[in-house]
């Protein structure tokens, strides 16, 4: 199923994606079972318990009592009408991988690291779909990286690889915005990867087991509607059971985590000539069984 955060008029509320029509079930619970429970967001639902979901989901298809009631009490919104947060509201941290497609090292004539190479991105560089990217003040060269994501279930440390699936909650999308500029000039990638709005993410998080093989996922960057990066998951150089065990030797991955796994080749900073983010642009990436985590860049503030 698909999780996620939106903004309502009474807050931050978990939601749940049901056709075209999102269930905020917080109003669901305090409406039509009388009890007051807040959940804000996807890893606060995933929390509650897939099996409640399921039986949520399951009475609001076949019930068109139910439905309309709900409608009626905003606890039923049109997607469309859905104004998303990013699927976590307030992960502890977000993780994610470079050079972990071999055309991406390829594009750039580099070598492959001979482990997972991690970096983190700030936490106040989230950002929702439909949301804003913004141009920075102290870069010019702002590129994108299209990339699945992973959010962590349950406290994971020193995991096995054989038991990795089992402290994933869902998958999502990361588009890892880089300030090429700062990333070369700098030497490390605190500020590179890290600027507010650099990490957008979202629509939502599907849950895990909604994803057969997460390693058999066609994903496609467009930007202003002109593809720009193609590949599959199957192209990862380490795979997701090899990178939760790897992060997770002696660092402890807590529910709501997010790891960004990588991306491929046709980064901006290398086409022939290098071309970068301007205000207007729209970028679109769509991961096959996920959906599309569309923002537009703006200008400086």
């Amino acid at each position: 199923m698909k999780l996620l955060s939106m903004k309502t008029e009474r807050g931050n509320r978990g939601g749940i994606l049901i056709g075209d029509e999102v269930l905020d079930f917080s109003r669901y619970l305090e409406v039509i079972l009388r009890t007051t429970e807040i959940f804000h967001d996807a890893i606060d639902l995933f929390n509650l318990g897939l099996d409640q979901l399921r039986e949520t989901i399951s009475a609001m298809e076949s019930d068109a009592g139910l439905a309309v009631e709900c409608r009626d009490a905003d606890a039923l919104l049109p997607m469309a009408d859905v104004a998303l947060n990013p699927p976590v509201l307030a992960p502890s941290k977000i993780l994610a991988v470079g050079l972990n497609y071999a055309s991406h090292i390829a594009e750039q004539s580099g070598k492959q690291p001979e482990m997972p190479l991690i970096f983190s991105k700030c936490t106040t560089a989230l950002v929702a779909a439909n949301e804003a990217i913004h141009l920075p003040r102290i870069s010019d060269l702002i590129d994108y990286e299209a990339e699945l994501a992973l959010i962590i279930g349950r406290e994971a440390k020193s995991v096995h690889r054989d038991q990795a699936f089992g402290y994933i909650a869902g998958y999502t999308i990361m588009n890892d915005v880089t300030a090429r500029d700062l990333q070369r000039r700098e030497r490390q990638w605190a500020r590179a990867k890290g600027l507010d709005t650099f990490a957008p993410c979202g629509p939502w998080m599907v849950t895990r087991d909604e994803i057969s093989d997460p390693h058999n996922l066609d994903l496609e960057l467009r930007v202003n509607d002109e593809l720009r990066q193609r590949a599959n998951t199957k192209d990862l150089i380490h795979d997701i059971p090899a990178l939760i065990e790897f992060i997770s030797q002696d660092l402890t991955l807590r529910p709501g985590d997010i790891i960004s796994t990588g991306t491929p080749s046709g980064v901006g900073v290398y086409l022939d000539p290098p071309v970068f983010l301007k205000a207007g642009d729209r970028i679109e990436i769509r991961i096959d069984g996920i959906g599309t985590l569309s923002n537009r860049v703006v200008g400086r503030e």
